[in-house]
Order: structure tokens, then C-alpha cells, then sequence
């Protein structure tokens, strides 16, 4: 009976999910943009599981193999590998691969720094080195510890270096005390909610907006952008250190769906069987329970994964800066073009022209997993293929349906593709030796026009700190007709702390939009900038006048308050405008309530948007109950219009139930509702009343 059963099961598996391919046989079911081609750079037995790579200063590659997956990693049987990948003739050409660590808990994301790499391997992150040369890593050092290590799918990810001298990676929001090994005595942090950044050249780190799972882009300017599963492409436009300069808001959620083209994905695979019973399964119950709720199976983000920002010099020029992303459910790969629209800090995601109705790469076979990018020192965009047979965590499929499924199929395969435009000669793959370059050849190399040199001329000159290129750094600063050129010596500047306040003004007004909003952070260390950040929150970038907003709010200077108000009147309507006010020690003082009280205007008419700033603004003070602080919000309530007044008043009830500073009502407080009551209505009486239940100790 036993072989019988097994026999069955095994014809089962075989007719409900289609086998492996060859490179060669998986190649011919690509779909791709009729402009582009696409070669296999590295395949099993050579790169196995793999999700991420990065080419280092050096000409080394190193690629991520995520073992482990899609099970927790198991203590004495790590899977988690780094796979070095050389050319060891001298031909250009990559012809041997490597072993470099392994035995690592689900190793996810790689980043080269100091001769060696970072790797985010939860619930740590590591550096490596091979300090030998014999393509080993024999140095091991944990740099941060804490982060949650439990689901693979939603761990510390995606390391970047960003233009501000800042590593970025995702943290998917999750729970974790966060500590710095190099710094025992530092403050461990608290990241949930939040992604991480930080900097080892000065040993910082903290938490960063936004719930990032795997996939992050950032663009030539610092702007950050993610994947999360069914929302393809995501951004926080507020910084963490922003949102969070006081404990009393209602809410710190500073996340935008940037897509304005939904869901819908064109699939060419066919869906798996357990996904089309699962979902029927879902829908029935979603119906039974008379639910306005859709399930989809396919055609529909549901596996977003590894957005990456293209800004490379190998694609055609309208290319550049497009995000491109994966769907490992749906086999395929999304290209998205990005905008600014007016007046909205977040940018706008939207489908190229000649993409309203497909994708730039879509495959029908279902074990392509497209998870991950990189564009090469070369120019082209490299698609890291996991090649699975399934990809899910195997806690979401019901346990009859993973009977025979084996979540094991797929680890002795990996697949790492090339694309390329068809026009033009096909150019090589180019393994550079930056380290051997004169620091003054480094400086040339930021005004070049792949985005993967200017970075890694700028980290390296971060690591140098060679003094002797300071005036090299200020001349191309001050000079260079190329404004990436500009951004990246100032900051090459600002890490060797060579940079000065009237440096920071000077591009302040620089023609490019992206170098000044950058300049705004940087002027937050000087008060003799502060007129200037003001004047440029009218800036016609709408991503310069916000950033404009965040950096006044650092400052205490009452010709702020004016500003502010301004701020609130022209863009009350936008959540991300309201929660950049609000979020400053200013935007929550009476002294800007009573300027909008004094100017007039504001309560003039109540918009959705308007009522909800005084809702947040009044559980601000409830929340924070300073010292009559309460008494003096319902003062100036009997200068607003009744409507007002209700929102207000539910904002202030909410407030002060959430209250870490609960105290006995004081007197101001308990005449002003008094006051109120007498001529209000029954609605204003019964938000009074509801404040008044609150203020009972």
C-alpha cells in the first residue's frame, strides 16, 4: 500500500505542477520589451537559490543564496551563502565561483564596504572580509543585532548607499531591539514600524519611515521607494527622525501607494493549483460571510519583489530612472516611470506608453522568479531568478494543499540574466578595479553617467578620507556643469567634514531641484540658513517646498509660526502636509492655532482636510496635557465656528484616553467647556460631554 500511495501522490505532483527547465528551455518562454534582449550571465551549479548580488570596487561579485527558504533557518544548519564570483584569467570574463561565507542565517541582501561587504543575515548584520585574498572570508564581525527572524520573507533587506553617505535597509515594520556591536554603551532602538538606516563611518543608526519588505530603489537625489508584495511600488516621503520628534500624534503612518494603476498585472503563466484552490477557498468564505472582498489568484500583484532603481548608461536615455520590479507569483517584470506632480511630495508610479497593456518581461514558466536587480558597472540590468518551483511561506497554504508540494524543489537551480537594448554593439561585462585609482580619479568618476560609479567613487572616497582632495572636492562643487557631479562632492565633502554653512547656501539656490532639496538637510545644522530654508518652502519643486516644511519644523524661532500657518492653509487636504506641521514643536503650539484664528481665513470654510488638522492638532495637546494646555486649546475653541469646535473636541477626547500624563482637570479648563455649552447644540454638548468623562481622574 505504501508504494501505491506514494506512486499516486508522486502523479499527482507531476500533473499538478510543471517541471524544471533548462536555462536554455526557460529563455525561450521570455516575452520581453521588443527593444531589449536578454543572456544568462550565471546558472546552477555555479550560483544556486540566489536574491541578491553587487559587483564591489574591486571587479569582485558576490551573490546572496538564500538556502534556507522559505523555512525559518535552523541553528547548526544554516543555509544562508555568499558566492564569490572572479574572473581569475584576465579576460573580462567571469570563469570562477567561489564559496565566500557560508553557514549563515538566511542571508538576504549584500553591500560592498571596506574591502570586504556587509551582509544583512537577521537577526544580525555582518561584515565579512577575506583579508588573505583566496576568495574566503575569514574575518566576521556582527556590526547589529535584534532584528525579528522569524518569517524569510520579512526581514532585515535590501542594503543601499545613498548619496547622503547613509546605508538603507528594509526592515518590513517588524519588532526588534535593535543594539550596535561596535558601540556596546550606545542606546539600543526600538525598530518596529520602520526600516533602519545608518552610518559606520560615524556610528549612527536609527530607524527609518516606511515598511520596505523586499525590493528597494533610490534614486540619483536620495528618494526611497520599496516593494511590499500586492502594493508593487511604495514611498515615505516624511523621514522617520520627521514623523517622530514628539510621542503625541495619532498616527505616524507616512506611507504612499505611488502607483496610479492598481493591482492588475498581465500574467502569461499559468496559476498554480494550490493558489486557485486556496483563493476559491477564501472567496467562499469571504461570501458565506457576506463580505465585499475580493481574493485573486493571478493576473494581480500579490509577490512584488525587488524594485530597483535603473540608472544605469546602457539603456536607451528614457530608461533611465524607470523602477523596475518583480512578481515572483506572476513570473513576469513591471516597469514603472516616475513623476512629480504638483504640490504632492510623493512621486507618481505610472505604466511607459508602450506598456498599458503588458509587461517588459513576462514568462510562462511558472518556476521563473524574477526577485531582484542590479544594474551593472556596464551599463545593463542584471535579473536575479531564484527559480522555484513555489514561492510562499508555507504557514499561508492550508496543509492539505502541501501534501505534495515540495518546498525543497529549486535549490540545486539559480539563474542570473543579463538585459541589454538590441540596438548598438552589445558591450561587455566590465569588472573594474576602482581601488587602484589616485583619489583624484575618484572625484572624475562622480560626474559619470552610471549611477553605479558616482556612488561607489563617492563610498570609497568616504572610506579614504583623503584630505589632500579636499580643494579638488570644492572646485568640482562649485564648477561642474553636471548637478549629480555637484551632489556627490558635497557630500564626499560632508563626510570628510569639509563642508561649511556657505557652501550649504550656495546650493540652496542651485538650479537643480534634487541638490537643493538635499541642501535643506544639510542646512538644519546652521541657524544663519533658516531665511533661506524659509524662502524655498515656495520652491516650484513640490519635493523642495516639503523638504523646505520638515527643516524649518527643526528650528524654535517664532518666524516660523507665520510659515506654517501658510503651509496648513494652502495644504491642509494632504495628509503628508498636515503630518509634516504637526510633527514639529511649533506646528503643535497655541501660537499657531491663534494665527490661524487671527488671520481670518482658515475657518472661513470646512473642508475634510482642514477639520481633520484641528482633529489631530487638539489630540495633540490632550495627548500631551502640558500644563494648561488643555485650558488654553478650549479658550481659543470659542473663537471657531460650532463645526470646528465638535472636531476639535472628539480630537481632545481621543488625546487625553491615550494620555501618558493624566492629571486633575485645572479650572481654566472646566470654565472654557462651561462656556462652550451654554449656547452650543446638542451635538457640540454631547462632544463636551465626552471630554468632560475623560477629564475625570
Amino acid at each position: 500500500m505504501t508504494g501505491i500511495f506514494c506512486l499516486l501522490v508522486f502523479t499527482g505532483y507531476a500533473q499538478r505542477y510543471a517541471a524544471a527547465l533548462s536555462p536554455i528551455e526557460s529563455r525561450k518562454t521570455f516575452q520581453l520589451n521588443a527593444d531589449f534582449d536578454i543572456d544568462l550571465f550565471l546558472s546552477e551549479p555555479d550560483v544556486l537559490s540566489p536574491v541578491d548580488m553587487a559587483f564591489d570596487a574591486r571587479g569582485n561579485i558576490y551573490v546572496i543564496e538564500m538556502g534556507d527558504y522559505p523555512y525559518d533557518a535552523k541553528p547548526g544548519n544554516y543555509q544562508g551563502r555568499i558566492r564569490l564570483v572572479r574572473d581569475t584569467d584576465g579576460d573580462g570574463k567571469v570563469d570562477k565561483s567561489f564559496v565566500f561565507a557560508d553557514n549563515l542565517p538566511s542571508a538576504t541582501s549584500v553591500l560592498p564596504w571596506q574591502g570586504g561587504i556587509i551582509v544583512t543575515a537577521a537577526p544580525d548584520i555582518l561584515y565579512l572580509k577575506d583579508t588573505n585574498d583566496d576568495g574566503k572570508a575569514d574575518e566576521r564581525e556582527v556590526l547589529f543585532t535584534g532584528f525579528f527572524d522569524k518569517n524569510s520573507e520579512a526581514q532585515i533587506t535590501n542594503l543601499h548607499f545613498g548619496p547622503d553617505n547613509w546605508i538603507y535597509a528594509n526592515n518590513h515594520g517588524q519588532r526588534g531591539l535593535v543594539t550596535y556591536k561596535r558601540k556596546p554603551d550606545a542606546r539600543a532602538i526600538d525598530v518596529s514600524g520602520g526600516d533602519f538606516r545608518f552610518r559606520l563611518d560615524r556610528d549612527q543608526f536609527e530607524s527609518e519611515s516606511g515598511t520596505g519588505q523586499f525590493g528597494m530603489a533610490i534614486d540619483d537625489w536620495g528618494h526611497r521607494f520599496y516593494s511590499q508584495n500586492t502594493l508593487h511600488i511604495r514611498q515615505a516621503p516624511i523621514a522617520w527622525r520627521y514623523a517622530h520628534r514628539h510621542a503625541y500624534l495619532p498616527s505616524y503612518n507616512s506611507e504612499v501607494n505611488i502607483s496610479d494603476h492598481g493591482l492588475e498585472m498581465f500574467q502569461k503563466s499559468e496559476t498554480p493549483y494550490w493558489r486557485q484552490e486556496r483563493t476559491d477557498r477564501r472567496q467562499a468564505q469571504y461570501d458565506s460571510l457576506g463580505l465585499d472582498r475580493k481574493e485573486y489568484a493571478r493576473a494581480h500583484f500579490s509577490g512584488a519583489s525587488g524594485g530597483t532603481f535603473y540608472g544605469g548608461d546602457g539603456f536607451p536615455k528614457e530608461f533611465y530612472g524607470n523602477i523596475f520590479t518583480g512578481d515572483v507569483m506572476g513570473n513576469l517584470v513591471h516597469r514603472d516611470v516616475i513623476s512629480s506632480v504638483n504640490e504632492q511630495p510623493a512621486y507618481v508610479a505610472s505604466r511607459a506608453s508602450d506598456e498599458k497593456s503588458k509587461e517588459f518581461l513576462a514568462s510562462t514558466d511558472p518556476w521563473f522568479r524574477p526577485v531582484n536587480f542590479y544594474t551593472g558597472p556596464e551599463g545593463y540590468l542584471y535579473l536575479v531568478d531564484m527559480y522555484r518551483q513555489h514561492i510562499e511561506t508555507p504557514v499561508s497554504i492550508p496543509e492539505d494543499l502541501k501534501q505534495d508540494m515540495d518546498f525543497a524543489q529549486g535549490r540545486q537551480y539559480g539563474r542570473i540574466w543579463r538585459i541589454f537594448p538590441k540596438d548598438g554593439q552589445k558591450r561587455e561585462v566590465v569588472l573594474p578595479d576602482l581601488t587602484a585609482k589616485k583619489s583624484s580619479e575618484l572625484v572624475t568618476l562622480l560626474s559619470h553617467p552610471n549611477q553605479w560609479w558616482r556612488l561607489n567613487a563617492q563610498r570609497l572616497l568616504l572610506e579614504r578620507q583623503d584630505q589632500s582632495i579636499v580643494p579638488m572636492l570644492t572646485r568640482s562643487f562649485n564648477e561642474s556643469t553636471n548637478a549629480k557631479a555637484r551632489l556627490h562632492a558635497m557630500y564626499a565633502l560632508e563626510s570628510m567634514e569639509a563642508l561649511n554653512a556657505e557652501q550649504v547656501r550656495k546650493a540652496l539656490t542651485d538650479a537643480e531641484p534634487g541638490l537643493r532639496e538635499q541642501a535643506l538637510v544639510l542646512a538644519e545644522k546652521y541657524p544663519e540658513l533658516l531665511t533661506e530654508i524659509i524662502r524655498l518652502t515656495d520652491d516650484p519643486s513640490p519635493q523642495v517646498a516639503y523638504q523646505a516644511t520638515l527643516s524649518m519644523g527643526q528650528f524654535s524661532d517664532e518666524k516660523v509660526i507665520p510659515i506654517l500657518a501658510r503651509i496648513v492653509e494652502k495644504n491642509a487636504e494632504q495628509p503628508m502636509h498636515r503630518l509634516a506641521v504637526l510633527s514639529s514643536e511649533l506646528g503643535i503650539s497655541p501660537a499657531l492655532l491663534e494665527t490661524l484664528i487671527g488671520k481670518g481665513t482658515f475657518f472661513k470654510n470646512a473642508t475634510p482636510g482642514k477639520l481633520k488638522l484641528i482633529e489631530d492638532y487638539a489630540y495633540v495637546a490632550g495627548s500631551r496635557n502640558g500644563k494648561n494646555e488643555v485650558g488654553t486649546l478650549l479658550e481659543s475653541l470659542s473663537k471657531m465656528p460650532e463645526e470646528w469646535q465638535i472636531a476639535a473636541l472628539n480630537g481632545l477626547t481621543n488625546g487625553i484616553k491615550r494620555s501618558p500624563n493624566r492629571s486633575e482637570p485645572d479650572k481654566s479648563a472646566i470654565k472654557s467647556l462651561q462656556k462652550l455649552e451654554k449656547s452650543g447644540s446638542a451635538a457640540l454638548k454631547k462632544a463636551i460631554e465626552s471630554v468632560r468623562q475623560v477629564m475625570t481622574i
